[in-house]
């Protein structure tokens, strides 16, 4: 069973910095490709950030275009965590955080959502003055 578990948002001003975590188990980290998306009102749900199982030795990571230079996706074994480093937030990435899995490798449609099959429940990033 894969459950993924998002802490770390909160408010945040402009140009400051979060990081997000999402907890999952080991077995989750070997097998299933985790991203992150963000949904902010009345908005569709983006893809922010990929990166691929362990198991599958694909060690790219893969950002919207937005986020990159930005934000940046980790993994801690150890911790059997994947992080999300938020820098130099914008009024703009205000958003529910949501942490996704997706079978074995970020495909080419990871940011879509389309073949994502598990979801956290989400957290929130408000970046205000």
């Amino acid at each position: 069973q894969v459950q993924l578990v998002e802490s770390g948002g909160g408010l945040v001003q402009p140009g400051g910095s979060l990081r997000l975590s999402c907890a999952a188990s080991a077995s989750t980290l070997n097998l299933w490709a985790i991203s992150w998306f963000r949904q902010a009102p009345g908005k569709v749900r983006e893809g922010v950030a990929c990166i691929s199982s362990i198991d599958s030795r694909d060690g790219r990571t893969y950002y919207a275009e937005s986020v990159k230079g930005r934000f940046t996706i980790s993994r801690d074994t150890v911790k059997n965590t994947v992080y999300l480093q938020m820098n130099s937030l914008k009024f703009e990435d205000t958003a529910v955080y949501y942490c996704a899995a997706e079978w074995s490798v970020c495909g080419g449609l990871w940011s879509d959502g389309s073949e994502t099959e598990h979801w956290g429940q989400g957290t929130q990033v408000t970046v205000s003055s």
